[in-house]
């Protein structure tokens, strides 16, 4: 293992240099399984954080061809996060998600695969942002129009 490695992890994941490094150890310095420790770490950190309150919000907007749109309600925790870089990707992603896919509900939306990449789930992409950012996010109300 070496700091290459540590630094490529880094980048790929936005997780900690510490957390990089004790991934690569637990898999024996093989990339792909210390990609897959880090995915689950995030996971259970972002299990962690369910309870925290969400204290800012964040509207998103999306039209697709001018014929279907969407206004999306994100939250978490700080405004600091609702403006940070991976949050406002995810909520734009999650909008055209929900533009091509017309969920019924949050319930039915976190549960679909992610159109962009069908290996996770709505909810497993926002887990992955959770432990990017280190704070709760929660989806609110969404509305989808369509003429």
């Amino acid at each position: 293992m070496s700091s290459n490695d540590v630094q490529k992890l880094r980048e790929e994941t936005g997780a900690g240099i510490m957390d990089c490094k004790r991934a690569l150890d637990a898999a024996n310095g093989d990339y792909k399984k210390a990609l897959e420790v880090l995915a689950q770490q995030g996971i259970t950190k972002a299990d962690k954080k369910g309870d925290r309150v969400i204290g800012a919000g964040h509207l998103e907007a999306y039209i697709h061809g001018g014929r279907v749109g969407v206004l999306l309600e994100v939250g978490a925790e700080t405004d600091f996060v609702t403006r940070s870089e991976p949050f406002r990707e995810f909520a734009k992603n999650l909008a055209m998600h929900i533009a091509a896919t017309a969920p019924e509900n949050v319930e039915e939306l976190l549960k679909q695969n992610y159109v962009r990449d069908e290996s996770l789930t709505i909810e497993n992409y926002m887990k992955s942002v959770i432990a990017k950012v280190g704070e709760n996010i929660k989806v609110g109300k969404f509305t989808r129009y369509q003429i």
